[in-house]
């Protein structure tokens, strides 16, 4: 009998940290295909840039912030609604956090389906919810925008915008215009998979088109390392247009032949397996990433609810392939 659980739950050990310094003002900190966390560090204050899974784990990022300053972290960052990316806002309240940003198409999904996304990504990834209880529910934003907003750390300008969707409707990158450096949450990813389990498959290529014309020097991907060159954020954006526009286009030719989700999983595999099965978190995404893309391609626009029984229930049946 093939083991039912989560490939996710096999993912027992610690991952080494780095600490990676882009600039003067923004640092990154990551770890081994977890999500990763950006920092900004300004004239008066700091930004956060997506909060880790658990107020205990956001203790890590403070830590090593507080070796380099001790400015109050006035805001955290939203790139989008996963719980594995926000539930550890909380852990800034002490820190001096005056403002959750997020975009308002985040602010709808948190509304629409949080709470299911919370107890369906709790349930997937043991490790990262270590100490969950320190966890005090939904992380709201305190304030919303459509399109871009601007905020000002002292004089260092700080750009907040939505390019288009892809990892999910309310994608928001986070970027330095002086210093050409991006924090881009999970559109981008580097040596790990792209979770598209509440993605927009068809529309994901142009945004990425509409990042890489942004020309950055630097990015923090959402998982994966940091790319510290221009030549690097190119790779970046190629690896992931490569890897969503594969599990589409392979989601596409099964569904005009008319093949069931187990077929389209082995079909998919076929394509995907060569590219990326080496990557980090592959096998705990593609199950996922089968499953929206099998749906988007049989005409479903807009992602289902993932739920913690929804979630049980398709690994089971693609267990079978």
């Amino acid at each position: 009998m093939a083991d039912k659980k989560f490939a996710s739950h096999a993912d027992l050990e610690e991952k080494q940290i780095s600490w990676d310094k882009l600039s003067d003002n923004a640092y990154a900190y990551t770890a081994e295909g977890d999500p990763n966390t950006g920092v900004i560090i300004g004239d008066d204050g700091c930004m956060i840039i997506d909060a880790t899974a658990t107020p205990v784990a956001a203790q890590g990022v403070i830590q090593k912030i507080r070796e380099i300053t001790d400015k109050p972290i006035k805001y955290v960052v939203l790139t989008h609604y996963h719980a594995v990316r926000v539930l550890g806002a909380s852990g800034y309240k002490n820190e001096g956090l005056e403002q959750i940003i997020a975009s308002h198409d985040t602010w709808d999904l948190i509304v629409e389906r949080g709470q299911q996304d919370m107890d369906s990504e709790i349930g997937r990834f043991p490790r990262l919810f270590q100490a969950v209880e320190s966890v005090p529910g939904l992380t709201w934003p305190t304030m919303t925008f459509t399109g871009e907003m601007t905020v000002w750390l002292g004089k260092l300008e700080v750009k907040i915008k939505q390019v288009g969707r892809g990892h999910t409707k309310g994608d928001t990158i986070v970027y330095l215009p002086s210093q050409n450096i991006c924090f881009s949450g999970d559109l981008v990813e580097a040596d790990a998979a792209c979770y598209t389990g509440d993605a927009y498959l068809a529309d994901w290529p142009q945004t990425l088109d509409n990042l890489a014309a942004m020309k950055f020097d630097k990015l923090v991907p959402g998982r994966g390392p940091t790319l510290m060159t221009p030549d690097a954020v190119a790779k970046g954006l190629a690896y992931t247009r490569d890897f969503v526009s594969t599990l589409y286009s392979s989601a596409q030719e099964a569904v005009a032949q008319g093949m069931d989700l187990n077929a389209t999983m082995k079909h998919t595999r076929s394509k995907m397996d060569p590219k990326f099965a080496q990557v980090f978190i592959y096998e705990h995404c593609l199950p996922f990433d089968v499953t929206r893309a099998h749906d988007e391609a049989s005409g479903i626009r807009d992602p289902r609810i993932w739920t913690a029984e929804r979630d049980q229930q398709m690994w089971h049946e693609l267990q079978k392939v």
